[in-house]
């Protein structure tokens, strides 16, 4: 897969070690020359240009890329380049970094972002995720789907602990997509229970939250 990522700071870089590990192909575009240092990442490609132009989307060729990772940390640029490499370059995946929470409502498909990724979000919500059992907390949201990825912690008094996956009457269109339990992560099938003190992580519709919410701890919700 060939990722485009615009920002080449310590995110970017980040992103790309991470993506090169896994075997995919990156560019790294910045259009501050301070950013672009070859030796961080050595087997990424690097391209020193500005984002927010037609142009230097051109000459990095984003027409073939499989996904673009606006990662700047401005949001204007990085909505502008998400736009872009939608609407001009018809790039399949795009993902934005929100910078600032009150930006978030931008980044909807119609900047042509398929995904954002607010850090304050998740970090606040690995804070609440530390702190609480039987709520449910909201890590992003899928845009394109009106869905979100949502974990829980399971609590003991939860009427569904020792009960196969499968048996377990989950909201309609909501997906049990992983288990953790004692640092490993198990992938739910119908014959997988969940314990007390799983954390599940589930893709949920909005509007189904609370209905999860309720299923899995009654007694948490006035059950």
């Amino acid at each position: 897969m060939r990722v485009a990522i615009a920002g080449a700071g310590a995110v970017g870089r980040s992103i790309a070690r991470e993506l090169i590990h896994n075997g995919h192909q990156v560019l790294l575009i910045d259009k501050n020359s301070d950013s672009i240092k070859p030796e961080r990442v050595p087997d990424a490609e690097w391209l020193l240009a500005d984002s927010c132009e037609l142009s230097s989307l051109e000459e990095a060729e984003l027409d073939r890329c499989d996904v673009v990772i606006a990662a700047t940390g401005d949001d204007k640029v990085n909505l502008v380049t998400s736009l872009l490499a939608k609407t001009e370059f018809g790039v399949p995946r795009t993902v934005g970094r929100v910078n600032h929470p009150n930006n978030e409502w931008l980044f909807t498909e119609a900047w042509g972002v398929d995904v954002n990724v607010s850090t304050p979000r998740i970090m606040s919500a690995l804070v609440e995720e530390a702190v609480t059992v039987g709520d449910l907390v909201r890590l992003f949201t899928f845009r394109q789907g009106n869905a979100n990825l949502v974990e829980m912690t399971l609590p003991a008094d939860s009427p569904y602990v020792g009960k196969p996956a499968g048996l377990i009457p989950f909201p309609e269109n909501c997906a049990l997509v992983t288990i953790l339990r004692d640092g490993q992560v198990y992938v739910p099938n119908d014959e997988q229970p969940v314990e007390a003190g799983d954390e599940l992580l589930f893709v949920v519709p909005s509007d189904v939250e609370e209905n999860l919410e309720r299923l899995l701890a009654p007694s948490a919700h006035g059950g």
